[in-house]
C-alpha cells in the first residue's frame, strides 16, 4: 500500500484552546475512503532531550516535580523548543539552565515523536560530552535536583518503573547502542 492511500485530508478546523505552550484543535477530516471524520490534537512547539555524558561514563538525570501526573520523575535534561530557537541552541541552553553544565561536543541523534495519537510534538535528541561545570540558572519556577547514574543504572531503573519517562527511555536507547558500539555515531 502507498502512502497517499493512508493520508487524511483537512476540511475543517476549530481552535479548542490557545495556551502559553500548547493549542488544541479539532478537525474534520477526509478519511482514505471518501468518509469524515473528526480529530482533536495538540499542537506543541516542539522539545529537545541531552544525553549528557560526564567524563567519568555516568550520564546527567534530574529529578523532578511533574503537575500533570503529580509526582517526581527521573529524567534526562530537556526543554521546549522557543519560537524560532534552533533545537541545538535548546539543548545547550537546557542543559545549562537546568544542570550547570556545558559541552564541548554536540551531536544530533535523531528525532521522536512522543504522543502521535493526539500531538504532533517532536522531540530532538542531542548527545553531549567534553562537559564542565559552569553554575546552574535555573528558571524562577525550576526546581529540580540533578544527579548521576552509569548507563547500567539507568538501564535497571526503567526495568524497576523508576524512569518512566518517553524521552528518556528513548534517548537510553540511542546511548546503549551508541555506548555498545552496535550503532555508529550519525555524521
Amino acid at each position: 500500500m502507498r502512502d497517499e492511500d493512508l493520508i487524511e485530508t483537512p476540511l475543517a478546523s476549530t481552535p479548542l484552546c490557545d495556551g502559553v505552550l500548547l493549542k488544541a484543535h479539532r478537525d474534520t477530516v477526509r478519511l482514505p475512503n471518501g468518509g469524515e471524520a473528526v480529530r482533536e490534537w495538540i499542537e506543541h512547539p516542539g522539545a529537545a532531550v541531552v544525553i549528557a555524558m560526564l567524563d567519568n561514563g555516568k550520564l546527567l538525570f534530574e529529578r523532578q516535580f511533574r503537575y500533570p501526573v503529580r509526582q517526581v520523575f527521573l529524567e534526562m535534561p530537556a526543554g521546549k523548543i522557543d519560537t524560532g530557537e534552533p533545537a541545538l541552541d535548546t539543548a545547550r541552553r537546557e542543559l545549562r539552565e537546568e544542570t550547570g553544565y556545558k559541552a564541548k561536543t554536540w551531536r544530533h541523534l535523531g528525532t521522536m515523536h512522543p504522543c502521535i495519537g493526539y500531538s504532533n510534538e517532536r522531540i530532538e535528541i542531542f548527545l553531549a560530552h567534553g562537559l564542565s561545570f559552569v553554575g546552574n540558572a535555573l528558571d524562577e519556577e525550576e526546581f529540580l535536583e540533578v544527579i548521576e547514574l552509569s548507563l547500567a543504572d539507568a538501564i535497571l531503573a526503567v526495568r524497576d518503573g523508576e524512569i518512566t519517562d518517553a524521552k528518556t527511555i528513548t534517548a537510553l536507547f540511542w546511548a546503549e547502542k551508541l555506548i555498545k558500539g552496535e550503532w555508529e555515531m550519525p555524521a
